[in-house]
């Protein structure tokens, strides 16, 4: 593959768990780990085309509604998953960086995300962005708020300024090149508004759990033949 052409920001906005299980008469859980079983796999794919930073969307701001069983069950899923995937990330230098809240998840999993997040601080080899409890309105929100107790005024505010305010202030690239959104359906569901004004879309039909290696290279190759303008 074109290196020229490669996305150096993919973010996947990961869906289809919960149908995917219900279609197959499996419990939704099962369907939860296989989803996060797929997003190990294709995080070694992106390494392997060359894909700098790799965002996935675990839980928005808006699923909160869900059962306090099926919440549990992930929460324990992402704390468990994290934790193993911490030697990847100290093997692969790879920077592991929380987009969204961490005043509502459970104590535990802020602490699992804490510690992987400090014991990576330094690699610059790749990132993972992990969010969860993230929205785009809401991250737009909590930015402006930091600038009410930062020292910039709003008369000096500057788009890229304003970068600084975000979740995704320390990613090399902020703004994802490419978004996949698995599971077939065809909205943005408020992802990274800000981040994502000029992000390429790929809607995939497959769920989450059946989403393998080989479609995402089909992403990055039909995001290699697009031209993008920026408006030019």
């Amino acid at each position: 593959m074109n290196v020229e052409y490669t996305p150096r920001h993919v973010a996947i906005i990961l869906d289809g768990n919960r149908r995917w299980a219900k279609e197959k008469g499996l419990p939704i859980f099962e369907g939860h780990r296989r989803g996060f079983h797929a997003t190990i796999n294709i995080g070694k794919k992106a390494r392997k085309l060359g894909i700098k930073v790799l965002t996935y969307w675990m839980f928005s701001t808006e699923n909160w509604d869900r059962t306090e069983e099926e919440k549990t069950y992930l929460w324990k899923l992402l704390e468990s998953g994290i934790n193993s995937y911490l030697k990847t990330a100290l093997k692969e230098q790879i920077k592991i960086i929380h987009l969204g809240r961490k005043d509502r998840i459970p104590k535990y999993l802020t602490d699992e995300i804490k510690e992987v997040e400090e014991k990576t601080r330094h690699f610059t080899k790749y990132y993972l962005a992990i969010a969860l409890d993230y929205g785009g309105r809401d991250d737009v929100i909590r930015g402006i708020k930091k600038i009410q107790k930062s020292v910039t005024k709003i008369q000096d505010l500057t788009q890229e300024t304003f970068n600084k305010f975000l979740d995704t202030k320390d990613l090399p690239y902020p703004n994802p090149d490419l978004i996949i959104r698995t599971g077939g359906e065809f909205r943005t569901s408020g992802f990274m508004i800000w981040q994502a004004a000029y992000s390429e879309y790929i809607f995939v039909k497959k769920y989450l759990p059946d989403f393998t290696t080989d479609d995402f290279e089909k992403c990055i190759k039909e995001y290699s033949v697009r031209q993008r303008r920026f408006g030019r």
